[in-house]
């Protein structure tokens, strides 16, 4: 590839305070590495533009609204107007390090590939909740360790919320499918079906902040559930056993429970040695105990919530062979 432009692809929805924050970690950047920044409003009745105004002096920013159509094609629709040649998407619940640019231009000048994709962190300013939901969607005894671990830097699924695609990738595959979630794997698996290559830059991590409360995180995780076996289906070459581990996790709780009825504390007593050691880690990363106790109670909702999902959708999708599309609507945005 010619010498790489960048530009960072940013689709927002009724989140003003959020891209003030990410804008202003772009302020900080130490690089002489010119970008420019798209922002596409995605038909948000709080919009962005006033807090954008206040950038527009410091940073190279190109704005635009537009009817909400979903994350997907808001990405689809900045890439379309971007003048670079690589593009890189954020969620607008992120915040750049002051070295992400430079990390992410290194890597791609030492081992050029057309999708990238980078792992997630907590900011010290996060809040305990945030903090214990970070550990659990990215500690390696979780589900979410795959994402972030350099074990997995072949063959590594960016995620949407952190991910790096050349102009020439995005016009072969047209972009983003209108799947939500799930739209980061569609596109990915249909990469690598092109002949195109990944893979995970560790030093490029955000800080993602996960605007969330229990409540959405159970709601985010069980759509999780509810997508894979659509995309297992869809690209049946992907679908791998460890998708079942946290439906396992759950039914297996279960059964440890409804067994010491039966005065058989074993495979409960395995459970209890598993929540111990995510205490641990979790007090050793954060050196917060609420922290630490916060983690048990995110494990237990991301391995139930996506554990729920996963078997709801494979017995309606994959055994029933049910339309996703009709059984799980809010799963598809209309374009």
């Amino acid at each position: 590839m010619s010498e790489i432009t960048y530009s960072f692809i940013i689709p927002v929805y009724n989140r003003p305070e959020e891209i003030k924050e990410l804008l202003e970690s772009f302020t900080a950047f130490k690089t002489e590495i010119p970008f420019e920044i798209v922002i596409v409003e995605d038909g948000s009745d709080n919009k962005s533009d006033s807090v954008i105004k206040l950038y527009e002096n410091h940073l190279d920013i190109s704005y635009y609204y537009k009817t909400n159509s979903g994350p997907g094609d808001s990405r689809n629709y900045g890439m379309l107007k971007a003048k670079g040649n690589y593009f890189i998407i954020l969620d607008s619940d992120c915040i750049l390090p002051n070295h992400y640019l430079n990390a992410v231009d290194k890597s791609l000048k030492t081992h050029f590939v057309h999708c990238f994709g980078g792992p997630d962190a907590a900011h010290k300013s996060f809040s305990k909740l945030q903090k214990a939901i970070d550990f659990s969607m990215t500690s390696f005894i979780t589900t979410g360790g795959i994402r972030g671990s350099k074990r997995s830097v072949n063959k590594f699924q960016p995620r949407s919320f952190n991910m790096g695609l050349s102009k020439e990738a995005f016009l072969k595959t047209k972009g983003f499918g209108n799947i939500h979630p799930g739209e980061d794997p569609d596109l990915t698996i249909r990469l690598w079906r092109l002949g195109f290559d990944t893979k995970l830059i560790p030093e490029a991590f955000v800080y993602h902040k996960r605007r969330i409360s229990w409540r959405k995180f159970y709601k985010q995780v069980n759509k999780f559930g509810l997508v894979r076996p659509i995309l297992n289906k869809r690209y049946p070459e992907t679908s791998k056993l460890t998708y079942w581990l946290p439906t396992c996790f759950m039914l297996g709780l279960v059964l440890a429970i409804i067994l010491t009825f039966f005065e058989c504390y074993i495979p409960l007593s395995a459970y209890g040695f598993y929540f111990a050691l995510a205490f641990v880690l979790a007090l050793a990363k954060t050196k917060h105990i609420g922290v630490a106790i916060l983690v048990m109670f995110a494990i237990c909702i991301q391995f139930f919530g996506y554990g729920i999902g996963f078997l709801k959708s494979t017995w309606l999708v994959g055994i029933l062979s049910k339309s996703p599309e009709r059984i799980f609507p809010n799963l598809f945005f209309k374009v």
